[in-house]
């Protein structure tokens, strides 16, 4: 067996580009290994700023031979068919076989295979992996037609074994394979000959290249950490800024630097954000004030000074950016949080739906509405809804995006909002990710719902919804967004009645706007589209125009507040069609139970779980995930399993008698046809057990309804073990297929068990 030692050597490859490459570089050779008959033991690859290395392990030194039988046609079929089969295999007439068929003669062709030596095959796939590489990005350098992400410079590749190692001779485009790397571009630029791989680790350690990328990471934080830690400071952790920086350097060394005092008094997030973005600085912060104080850099070399040429010059760069910082904070704060919102006017949201403003003012409206839902003051929401995105317009976010709503809170606090409206100025976008925490500020809960809300229905209202794995609006995010925020807070919301409200406030908005061009058969409350209207008529002065056609029967009338036919032209040109909001609000009830059912199962609960709890039409989520979970608690003990087989012998029973015999066994079994003792106990059971789950479910306690159901398992059990349902007594058949129907529906009150899997 023999070790293959594959290096890449070529200039600076791109940090984000590192981790994809080495891993299609393993990938792709030792699949072309493999499809060529070189079975490989162990494989790993390496990524760094100027080399890709792949080290396999326990190759066989060549592929073993292999015999081939393949079938051609008849003996005696055409001339033509004959010859193309000889063209696809190489061989001659004759020398192929006749074999008997019971169609008659067939021809076949033997192909034997003979072992190829390991280099031959390694030096093959190896250039095609090379030439067909999937780069990003790359480049064509000189006369060369190669392709790669930055000039190829060499190729060390080496077959090893216990008697020594030999390269594998190939070339490509003029750069020829060798046994030859290169260290450090400045500490040991020299090249170095190496024999194996360990022998390679060890040496390009010693010219200052540390080979694997996880190991820079750790030496980098730990550095940076000791930095910090000994100034009685602490490291901010970035775990990605630290995958960028190991990426950067082949010889890591870390140096700490200060910032000036001009620019400590700004808010920690900016300092972060632009030493981080524009300088890939880690930043220390002071626990006991939270302020950042320092900063480190990660260079690619050990410097005689210690760094201090290369903190003057980083300083001075620095100075310059949180200069510029400096300038956004101090001009920002000058500009009234109202006032910056006035420019989102002239901001588009979507050609669609309006401004950033129109989206502002729809928000503002829907989380007024949702205010008293989660114990936030209607006034105090509305606020906070009209200013949460106001920084959208400041310098500060201009130039670091990341910031939204972090400079929203800091403006707000700057200018006197109350701490609840600057919280949500913050917090209204979370949860951005799976691990991001929900608010829980019933201002910032109000605000987030409306925000996420007015996403779905409004991008539904206009038909742009997920298709696929396309997902350009986030749609999908929002949807989790809310479901986290209800779920993880507890608040009872019925989402089919915010997504009406929330319809009335697009369509009144588009009518005002004059964008709205035609909805048929409505079905939205009045009331909410009345609410709507008077909001709108106050603050933006609804067109008379518009005013008149809504109050008219000719356009828009409600008809005891259930069914419109609403027609508004623009310009007598666009035709634009909107869905009824019946429709868009089902199928984004049904946007919202596949986004559930996603969530919950990553939270691992069963799919069939899912499917027993989830009823159509279902908008209240708290009592549905409550649902969900009391039923997986108690399928997961031996009660609820037990419980579960009980259900199922008596479903398929009754099942098949109620097809045999054309008729449902749906009547109320009667107590006095009981004989056997577990058939009264039964009896017994079920008249304790179904008033109890009621009660439970009333009060939507479903651990304490699954529980009641748990007590029937014992009588269950022994009602089979002991009674026979399909008595010859055609009464006492009756009544116990009738009894088994009861527990069918003392179940499938809590959930239905008949979708749940055995």
């Amino acid at each position: 067996m023999a070790d293959l030692l594959l290096e890449l050597f070529s200039e600076e490859i791109p940090a984000r580009m590192q981790a994809k490459a080495a891993d299609d570089l393993k990938k792709r050779v030792t699949d072309g290994l493999v499809e060529a008959g070189l079975i490989y033991e162990g494989a790993s690859a390496f990524a760094g700023p100027r080399r890709l290395t792949l080290d396999i392990r326990g190759l066989p030194k060549a592929t073993t031979p292999r015999r081939e039988e393949r079938k051609g046609p008849r003996a005696d079929a055409p001339e033509k068919a004959i010859e193309g089969f000889l063209r696809s295999i190489g061989l001659a007439r004759n020398q192929l076989e006749e074999r008997a068929d019971k169609k008659g003669a067939v021809l076949f062709a033997v192909i034997d295979q003979p072992g190829r030596p390991a280099p031959e095959v390694i030096a093959e796939v190896v250039t095609a992996v090379v030439r067909d590489f999937p780069w990003p990005k790359s480049m064509r350098w000189g006369a060369g037609a190669l392709r790669w992400v930055r000039p190829l410079h060499s190729i060390l590749c080496l077959l090893s074994d216990e008697a020594g190692a030999e390269i594998v001779p190939f070339e490509i485009d003029g750069v020829a394979a060798g046994d030859v790397t290169f260290g450090h571009r400045f500490h040991a630029p020299g090249p170095i000959r190496v024999t194996g791989f360990d022998d390679y680790a060890l040496k390009l350690e010693a010219a200052h290249v540390v080979l694997d990328g996880a190991e820079r990471a750790r030496r980098i934080e730990a550095d940076a950490r000791t930095l910090a830690f000994a100034q009685g400071l602490e490291l901010v952790e970035d775990a990605g800024l630290l995958a960028e920086v190991a990426g950067l350097v082949e010889w890591p060394v870390c140096v700490m630097g200060e910032i000036g005092e001009q620019f400590l008094s700004l808010p920690p997030e900016v300092l972060r954000t632009s030493m981080k973005t524009h300088q890939k600085f880690f930043s220390v912060r002071n626990p006991d004030t939270g302020r950042i104080e320092k900063f480190v850099t990660v260079a690619n070399i050990a410097a005689q000074d210690g760094g201090a040429a290369l903190l003057a010059g980083n300083r001075r760069v620095l100075t310059a950016r949180l200069s510029d910082a400096a300038f956004f904070w101090e001009n920002d704060r000058r500009t009234p949080l109202k006032a910056m919102a006035e420019k989102l006017r002239a901001v588009t949201f979507h050609n669609k739906l309006g401004s950033q403003f129109d989206r502002i003012e729809r928000i503002a409206a829907l989380a007024r509405e949702i205010a008293p839902k989660v114990g936030a003051d209607p006034d105090m929401a509305e606020r906070a809804a009209r200013l949460a995105k106001a920084d959208l317009a400041s310098a500060m976010v201009g130039e670091f995006p990341e910031l939204q709503g972090v400079m929203g809170r800091y403006y707000a606090e700057a200018a006197g909002e109350a701490p609840e409206v600057a919280a949500a100025c913050a917090e209204h976008y979370a949860p951005v990710g799976p691990s991001d925490a929900v608010p829980t500020a019933p201002v910032s809960v109000a605000v987030a719902l409306a925000d996420k809300l007015d996403m779905l229905t409004g991008f539904w209202a206009i038909d742009e919804k997920p298709t696929g794995s396309k997902d350009p609006f986030a749609l999908r995010r929002a949807a989790l967004g809310i479901i986290r925020n209800i779920s993880d807070t507890s608040h009872k919301i019925s989402l089919s009645h915010y997504i009406e409200i929330s319809l009335s406030i697009i369509f009144l908005q588009l009518a005002n706007n004059k964008r709205l061009l035609h909805i048929s058969d409505a079905e939205i409350d009045g009331t909410h589209f009345k609410l709507a209207i008077d909001f709108f008529d106050d603050e933006n002065n609804l067109d008379p125009e518009i005013s008149q056609i809504l109050e008219s029967g000719e356009a828009c009338i409600f008809r005891n507040f259930k069914e419109s036919i609403f027609t508004i032209a623009y310009d007598d040109v666009v035709h634009q069609k909107i869905k009824a909001p019946s429709d868009i609000r089902r199928s984004i009830l049904d946007f919202f139970h596949d986004r559930l059912r996603v969530h919950l199962r990553d939270k691992g609960i069963r799919h069939d779980v899912i499917d027993a709890c989830f009823t159509e039409g279902a908008d209240d989520l708290v009592p549905l995930v409550a649902r969900v979970e009391a039923l997986q608690a108690l399928l997961g003990t031996e009660d609820g399993a037990n419980l579960l087989a009980g259900y199922r012998r008596a479903a398929n029973i009754l099942a098949a008698e109620e097809k045999k015999d054309g008729v449902e066994y749906s009547l109320e079994p009667d107590p006095k046809f009981a004989e056997a003792e577990a058939e009264k106990a039964l009896f017994a059971s079920l008249d304790a057990a179904e008033p109890a789950v009621d009660a439970a479910l009333a009060q939507e306690d479903f651990t304490k309804a699954m529980a009641a159901l748990a007590g029937l398992r014992a009588p269950i059990d022994a009602f089979f073990e002991d009674v026979v349902v399909n008595a010859e007594n055609p009464i006492l058949r009756r009544n116990r297929l009738c009894l088994l129907a009861r527990i069918r529906d003392a179940m499938g009150r809590a959930a239905d068990f008949s979708k749940l899997e055995g």
